[in-house]
């Protein structure tokens, strides 16, 4: 690096196009024509070709690993790096191949600008078109197209007039103008670094010209804070009682003192520190850095939450999502299957909800009839997360409107969102409508039980941070009810399965569990006991989900320590369990206040 291009500005672009058009020789090409190999780089490589009788081609210089070289495909995304008078460009090499499409488009996601190859020979194939698309889909606007190998077509102007004419038709349907289309030949260096004299009739820029005329995308530090939540740390040692909210922030910027408020939950309060590892003290951080910050009121915060600043635009949160998605999958996206997706921080169950079109991204033709979305298709579509995720539209800040669906453990497809869905019942809603138009009703009516129990059918669910005493009060609280008659049962739940801290398997567990609870505490009310149980870490969420699967019967909330639920969705808080005669009486008080203890004395 040279003293006169130190603190140039920094820009990311992808290297894209049918396999075998020339992607990797043209960035060969750019390493060497503009001196950024390392030393001695090219002399190794060619006396490698030498030993091994193979004539030397300038995408060896990328094309390191082993089975890339001996198959002569690209299979991964490869970084490398190169400079110009007016910055340095970081180069992601994307592979071509159908197969490797998913590659592709982690690669693409994470760039400014795009070179697109076409081979002059060849033409436009059906990965020219679908690639041409799915920088669309990643709203990916700065184009410049190559038609590669033109020495193979005697450098004639009509065949580079033909390909672009009918490419650039192509990208206008999917909304890409292309800031410049160039002939080249990468293997003979025209057009790449230096002009060509044996192209007289193009009159534009090379591509290196071409990429110092695209421009820096604006900064993530200006955009509306977002700060994915990772991990939270807790420190007990030598009276250390922080709780550090860690993760990367993607956007935006945070300092001590800052009201925010984390999403989906709507809980709020304010930075108290900014802590980082074996650093100063810090008042402030910006996007791109991993940090830590520490909150003024202790609440309860779970992976996968966004972090975003009060006064600022909020990311949304839902749990429809529009979206457009690119299927890599063996096997095709069904309705009514679970799936994973990962979402910033965020990993939860999805399903595919509705499939509004899907799109054949070769020739641009839709169909609105299908019911799932094959192998590379493109889909525009409706998912539906079980629990809510924040979020953004992707047009407004990408870094959290982008997402991956993963099936059996494989990442299967990848999209953006384009924006959240209100107006449809979530999913959990009409299993319960379902569930409720095939149910068989007992001619024996609630009141009729009532009358011969002396008691209305309820759920009792006592919630709160683990280890708190739940499970006393909830075991004693039957004993006791029994004891005087009631027609009462404790429903004991696996602590491992509704514990606190849990992975992605054991989330999914839970998930699962709450949902029969759900089930099971229908059957109970519905024959009019009164069915107690305890689940630690509730959140309003899982709660709506538990109420929703109970309903039409009735669920009574008790909190035991902090308060993990909105305060409007508790029926009684008791600070602790300690005094296990005082809360049970406290909760007998409420089912008699309530009328769940019909002619109920003390």
């Amino acid at each position: 690096m040279t003293e006169n291009t130190i603190g140039l500005e920094q820009m990311s672009i992808v290297v894209i196009g049918h396999v075998d058009h020339g992607k990797s020789t043209v960035v060969g090409r750019l390493l060497a024509d503009t001196g950024s190999l390392p030393e001695g780089r090219l002399k190794q490589i060619t006396a490698q070709c030498a030993r091994n009788a193979k004539p030397f081609e300038y995408a060896f210089l990328l094309d390191a690993l082993k089975d890339e070289q001996s198959q002569g495909i690209t299979i991964d995304s490869a970084r490398c790096f190169f400079k110009s008078s007016r910055r340095h460009y970081i180069v992601i090499d994307a592979p071509g191949h159908i197969e490797f499409l998913k590659n592709m488009i982690s690669g693409a996601a994470r760039a400014e600008a795009a070179v697109l190859v076409i081979d002059a020979k060849e033409g436009i194939q059906e990965n020219s078109r679908r690639h041409g698309y799915l920088l669309s889909l990643l709203g990916i606007r700065q184009v410049a197209v190559l038609v590669n190998k033109m020495d193979l077509m005697g450098y004639r102007e009509e065949v580079f007039q033909g390909i672009t004419a009918e490419y650039r038709d192509f990208l206008a349907q999917v909304g890409i103008q292309p800031t410049w289309l160039i002939p080249v030949s990468a293997r003979e260096g025209d057009n790449i670094v230096s002009g060509s004299d044996a192209m007289p009739w193009y009159r534009g820029p090379t591509l290196l010209d071409a990429l110092d005329t695209f421009d820096k995308m604006p900064s993530p530090v200006d955009q509306p804070l977002r700060l994915p939540v990772q991990d939270i740390y807790k420190f007990t040692e030598q009276g250390d009682d922080r709780r550090i909210v860690a993760g990367r922030i993607e956007t935006g910027s945070v300092r001590v003192g800052d009201e925010v408020v984390l999403l989906p939950s709507g809980k709020r309060s304010r930075i108290a520190t900014i802590e980082g590892f074996h650093v100063p003290p810090q008042t402030r951080a910006q996007a791109g850095q991993c940090t830590g910050v520490t909150l003024t009121e202790q609440i309860y915060i779970r992976p996968g939450e966004v972090l975003c600043r009060a006064t600022e635009t909020p990311a949304l949160t839902g749990t429809q999502l529009k979206v457009n998605l690119f299927w890599m999958g063996r096997r095709p996206m069904i309705p009514d299957k679970r799936y994973k997706m990962k979402l910033t921080t965020a990993s939860v169950p999805v399903w595919l909800r509705q499939v509004v079109t899907v799109l054949d991204a070769s020739d641009l033709t839709t169909d609105a009839n299908r019911r799932q979305i094959e192998r590379h298709d493109v889909a525009e579509c409706v998912l539906e997360t079980l629990r809510p995720v924040a979020f953004d539209r992707t047009s407004y800040i990408p870094q959290t409107g982008r997402f991956v669906i993963i099936d059996y453990y494989e990442i299967a497809g990848g999209g953006v969102i384009t924006d959240p869905v209100t107006t449809q019942t979530r999913r959990v809603q009409e299993k319960a409508q379902d569930r409720d138009r095939r149910w068989e009703p007992s001619r024996i009516t609630p009141a009729v039980r009532a009358a011969r129990f002396n008691q209305r059918s309820t759920l009792v669910l006592i919630c709160g941070p683990a280890n708190t005493g739940k499970r006393e009060v909830a075991k004693r609280l039957e004993e006791r009810l029994f004891e005087r008659g009631r027609f009462v049962y404790y429903l004991g739940l696996s602590h491992s399965l509704l514990g606190n801290e849990m992975g992605d398997h054991e989330a999914d567990e839970r998930d699962e569990t709450l949902h029969r609870l759900g089930e099971i505490s229908h059957l109970f009310t519905d024959a009019g006991m009164i069915l107690i149980t305890t689940v630690s870490g509730l959140d309003d969420d899982e709660l709506e989900t538990i109420r929703t699967l109970n309903h039409p019967n009735d669920c009574l909330v008790v909190n035991v320590g902090q308060a993990l639920l909105s305060q409007d969705r508790v029926d009684l808080q008791l600070d602790h369990c300690r005094d296990l005669e005082g809360a049970m009486a406290k909760i007998e008080e409420l089912l008699s206040t309530k009328e769940y203890l019909i002619e109920y004395y003390l």
